[in-house]
């Protein structure tokens, strides 16, 4: 399903002509094995696309404002004849995903830079699943932090939902949207509203496991968060 909220997160980024300085992602992996990073962008000058990043390891990425988009990040990936990847794959057959979103599920970090007002709004998302634990701190710590710190994967994905890699280990866990394909889980037809999209028993699975992260389409009131304009931020992948 494409995410309403990154759709919701585009708003106003084109609102207004001021200069605003380049925001610096720097993406950190305190996994215990390799992840490989990338971003889509939505709005603005396009970024790094993908790239490795061994356990303990950390890149910077320079953004300049305004921009929207999002970041994940993959793993189990194998580059025999193609580069895949069993949780997230961009199905670009390489490192670099070249314009090319995550397959959900894949946990998502969400941000529009140099927004409404002069200010930064980002999230982590669950809308479209779960794959890996992320948190998002701003690097003065001046702006509230949000995250998903919980191991979904291996603590809670209902049988229905979970995805399987290549040695049987659970990878992803879908939404509800994804598995199911139903209105009332998408937010879509009659339920395409505020008023009649509401959380529902899996949406509730995620959220009680990751509180501050989007589990459904309309969860704004405790997943949106802004900053001030011209931060810089961390991205922590298994916090």
């Amino acid at each position: 399903m494409e995410n309403k909220i990154f759709t919701s997160l585009l708003l106003a980024i084109y609102c207004f002509s001021w200069v605003v300085d380049s925001a610096v992602f720097t993406v950190r992996n305190n996994c215990p094995f390799t992840i490989w990073p990338a971003a889509l962008t939505g709005a603005g000058s396009p970024v790094q696309t993908g790239f490795e990043l061994p356990p303990q390891a950390s890149r910077a990425l320079t953004i300049p404002a305004p921009w929207s988009g999002r970041i994940w990040a993959r793993f189990q990936c194998s580059n025999s004849d193609r580069f895949t990847c069993d949780s997230a794959d961009c199905n670009s057959g390489q490192i670099e995903c070249n314009g090319a979103g995550g397959m959900p599920p894949a946990t998502l970090v969400e941000f529009t830079l140099a927004g409404d007002q002069g200010k930064d709004f980002y999230d982590v998302s669950l809308v479209d699943g779960f794959n890996l634990p992320v948190a998002v701190t701003s690097a003065g710590g001046n702006c509230p932090t949000t995250s998903c710190p919980f191991d979904i994967n291996n603590k809670g994905c209902p049988t229905e939902l979970a995805v399987r890699g290549g040695n049987g280990a659970v990878v992803g866990c879908k939404s509800a949207c994804l598995a199911l394909n139903q209105p009332q889980y998408c937010c879509t037809g009659a339920y395409s509203s505020p008023a009649t999209c509401k959380p529902t028993s899996y949406s509730q699975i995620f959220k009680s496991r990751c509180p501050q992260a989007y589990s459904y389409a309309y969860d704004d009131q405790t997943s949106l968060l802004t900053c001030p304009t011209g931060n810089d931020y961390l991205i922590t992948f298994c916090p």
